[in-house]
């Protein structure tokens, strides 16, 4: 089966579906990622194929869209600021989608880019499911995490979802009516689209543990909680020299890095960090990321892109921006967390971290002060029942086989 993986974003929207690509490469399918070429080394010795699509993310968030970002304090403005910059930006994926549907024999849907996605599988009348990093069909249970809202109560929280995913919508409305003519379909919109699959049951698979976000009990059939989906890290991933010399040298240190999301002043950030990291006695690994991060000294240590899976256990906490995939991460390597959130749906996850029982507090960007991280820090790595809850949980975690249900929907295609 001729298998393309569609996805668009930041580094944190792709490296879950080079794992899930890979796991479905050796079971015999033949796997294409498709999605911004900045990513294309991300799936080197895994087996899968490529196939790049326009739009580089990281110098559209360094661009004076991206940038405004940076004024919005709240969830709902910056999801304002975001459907702005995406509305502008969609329209250079069409052709490309089709391009590589047109050699695939199903197609597997971010999120982020789901109504072309499906919009193309109808239009050459291909099989496609969805394959999420976040938990985005409304629910009673808690607000739509892209608000980075805890919840509204039970009324409000489902309400806001479809409300949320309007938005959403809106943003694909035109380009969606656009691909459906140049197929031959009706011109129907995303949404009324969206809502004809939910009454067919469209198969959803959700790239997150149920240790994590349960799945909620007023979600309909066919929108299932597979587990994680761990990214591909190279058939014998190391660690730079450089670090791993930096490890031997002394005690466990604190990973502190805020990935894909940008920052207004990297330079005063990253003293804040060094003095809290201090303060509390710490070593640091300071991972540069897109904001341009950085920590001089003997006890710092700042680095560029490495397998989280081989530095985070051996880390006594680690500080990050709470993105899906960095969330993971932490939680799979058993190790307390202090979330930053900054923006989109990491209010969401680092609220998780916390009612979890692995982070003492969330301390958004907008909140990081010395005094505050330090406090946070060290709460996290002197007080034992974090590691404790946090060893537990990864244990559960990493018992479990995201690819494995994607897989079986895959094969029961092929028959």
């Amino acid at each position: 089966m001729r298998v393309a993986i569609i996805t668009a974003g930041s580094r944190g929207d792709v490296a879950p579906y080079t794992g899930l690509g890979h796991g479905l490469v050796r079971a015999g399918h033949e796997v294409t990622l498709v999605t911004h070429g900045c990513f294309e080394p991300l799936v080197a010795g895994s087996g899968v194929r490529f196939h790049a699509l326009p739009v580089d993310p990281r110098a559209e968030l360094e661009s004076g869209r991206g940038r405004g970002l940076h004024r919005s304090t709240t969830g709902a403005g910056k999801l304002i600021r975001v459907v702005g910059m995406a509305r502008a930006l969609v329209g250079q994926l069409a052709d490309d989608l089709i391009e590589a549907a047109r050699v695939s024999d199903v197609l597997l849907l971010a999120a982020s880019v789901a109504p072309l996605g499906y919009a193309v599988a109808e239009g050459l009348s291909l099989p496609s499911m969805g394959v999420h990093l976040q938990p985005l069909a409304p629910t009673r249970e808690f607000a739509p995490p892209l608000t980075a809202v805890r919840s509204w109560g039970p009324t409000v929280n489902r309400a806001a979802g479809y409300g949320v995913n309007l938005a959403v919508d809106q943003v694909f409305a035109a380009t969606v009516r656009t691909l459906r003519t140049r197929l031959g379909l009706s011109g129907t919109g995303p949404g009324a689209a969206q809502r004809r699959r939910e009454r067919q049951g469209a198969p959803v698979f959700h790239g997150f543990s149920p240790l994590v976000v349960p799945r909620p009990a007023d979600w309909r059939p066919g929108l299932d909680v597979s587990g994680y989906w761990w990214p591909y890290d190279g058939q014998e991933p190391q660690l730079p020299p450089a670090l791993r010399d930096f490890l031997d040298a002394g005690p466990p240190p604190v990973f502190v890095g805020l990935g894909s999301a940008t920052v207004p002043d990297a330079e005063r950030l990253s003293a804040e960090v060094v003095r809290a990291l201090r303060a509390a006695g710490l070593r640091g690994v300071v991972q540069r990321g897109w904001g341009g991060l950085r920590a001089y000294g003997e006890d710092m240590c700042t680095v560029e892109e490495v397998p989280h899976a081989l530095l985070f256990p051996r880390m006594a906490a680690v500080v990050h921006h709470a993105g899906a995939g960095t969330t993971a991460a932490g939680l799979r390597a058993g190790v307390p967390a202090v979330p930053v959130p900054v923006q989109f749906d990491e209010g969401f996850w680092a609220a998780r971290l916390v009612r979890l029982g692995v982070a003492p507090r969330a301390l958004p960007l907008r909140r990081l002060t010395t005094d505050t991280l330090t406090e946070a820090l060290v709460r996290a790595t002197t007080d034992p029942s974090y590691e404790r809850r946090a060893r537990s949980l990864a244990a559960g975690i990493r018992a479990e086989d995201g690819v494995g249900p994607v897989l079986d929907a895959v094969n029961r295609l092929a028959r």
